[in-house]
């Protein structure tokens, strides 16, 4: 689970909420018409813009966000030299009970296809297939996150011009005056905050997410290949250095 985004949303609403508490009533800044108006609309726009799957994929994605756990490259690197080891102490058949210790799924099916005698292009090709398409799934869902915030206060806006219109339209009675500025300043703040505190960090964070879990794939297929060729330990551990910065390499450098 990531613990940043957690303390960010539960920090973020604190602040907010307490400065309310601390300046007013927190009552007043509950409207039911600027949240049906933010809150409807950018889920009405969002399923007119994308298909039905598509706009219900998006609790998933936000899951993901939250409980994505990227691997350790300095535990990945041990790994993949171990099983060069193996690999060539034992040969390939060898890794097969390996595999079934393997939680990553899609470290687990290169494992196989390298025990099933794939060459190491075949296996290359799968492997850097199914990140793109996983690749393209994360950006399908970091566009939707950034299409409803970028909805917020543009829904907030509208929100905001019919508190004025209604504002304008009852100027002679005071109190049909203030509910519709009300209406309007309310409709502003829900946009301005949705937007800027939840959906367009969220679809940030979902970005980081998906390039990380994209290098620790490629590391993976990168060490598979290069178990498939016959390359000693060393020249596999070498290999995956290069997906490391070169002042932590010395901290990650797997024991051969």
């Amino acid at each position: 689970m990531d613990i940043a985004t957690i303390i960010g949303v539960i920090l973020g609403f604190s602040v907010v909420i307490g400065t309310i508490l601390f300046e007013g009533n927190l009552a007043i800044f509950f409207n039911i018409p600027a949240l049906a108006i933010v809150g409807g609309g950018m889920t009405c726009a969002t399923m007119i813009h994308f298909s039905l799957p598509q706009f219900l994929g998006i609790f998933s994605v936000i899951k993901k966000t939250l409980v994505t756990k990227i691997p350790s490259q300095s535990a990945l690197i041990q790994k993949m030299v171990d099983f060069a080891v193996i690999s060539r102490r034992d040969g390939a058949l060898a890794l097969e009970q390996e595999i079934r210790k393997l939680n990553d799924s899609f470290f687990a099916r290169g494992l196989q296809m390298l025990v099933d005698g794939q060459e190491a292009e075949t296996v290359r090709e799968i492997m850097s297939l199914e990140i793109q398409c996983l690749q393209e799934r994360h950006a399908m869902g970091k566009k939707i996150l950034e299409f409803m915030g970028a909805s917020c206060p543009s829904f907030a806006m509208v929100g905001t011009l019919i508190g004025l219109i209604t504002m304008l339209s009852k100027m002679e009675n005071p109190e049909e005056v203030g509910r519709g500025m009300s209406v309007a300043l309310v409709c502003t703040f829900y946009g301005a905050f949705l937007a800027n505190m939840l959906f367009l960090p969220l679809a940030g964070k979902l970005g980081q997410y998906s390039k990380a879990e994209a290098i620790v794939k490629e590391m993976i297929v990168e060490g598979i290949c290069a178990i498939a060729k016959g390359e000693s330990p060393t020249a596999v551990r070498e290999k995956m250095h290069v997906f490391v910065s070169a002042n932590r390499r010395e901290i990650v450098k797997a024991k051969v």
